[in-house]
Formats: C-alpha cells, sequence, structure tokens
C-alpha cells in the first residue's frame, strides 16, 4: 500500500518551503489568510499538513508571497533533487 503523499519525505520539504516563503515575506499565518478565501486556522493545518491544498490555492498563496507558481515550483524541484542526491 502507498504512503499518502502528505506523509512523504518530498511533502515535508513543499511545506518547508512554504513556510519558509511566508516568513521572507514578512507574514504570519494570520495576515496570509487575511488576504486569501480561507483564514489562518486553514493556513496553520495547510502548514502542519493536515490539510491538503490543490494547485490553484497554491498559485494564490504563491501571488500573495510575491513569486511566482513557477518559481515555487523550480526551487522546489531544485530542494527535492538535492534531498534525493544524498
Amino acid at each position: 500500500m502507498m504512503r499518502k503523499s502528505v506523509h512523504t519525505r518530498d511533502y515535508a520539504i513543499f511545506l518547508e518551503l512554504l513556510i519558509e516563503f511566508r516568513h521572507r515575506a514578512g507574514l504570519t499565518q494570520a495576515q496570509l489568510g487575511q488576504q486569501l478565501p480561507f483564514e489562518q486556522p486553514a493556513i496553520s493545518k495547510i502548514e502542519r499538513g493536515e490539510r491538503r491544498i490543490d494547485v490553484i490555492e497554491l498559485k494564490l498563496i504563491c501571488e500573495r508571497l510575491g513569486i511566482s507558481l513557477q518559481d515555487f515550483i523550480t526551487e522546489l524541484q531544485k530542494r527535492i533533487e538535492k534531498k534525493n542526491a544524498k
């Protein structure tokens, strides 16, 4: 049986990157939630891996964090490849 993607090392990297970009943008979860159609509790659940997001939600989050979806995915891929090379 295959593990759910939220329990994989790659998903952990995804969440770390999401949190890192939020910190770089200087936003709290509450501040980010005010700019999105879902609020702080949802941001908290996303960052803890309790709530999955789809690509449209990721695009919205990236826009609010001042990074393009393309740049986020590129950085994610680099980090995953680096981690898997170890």
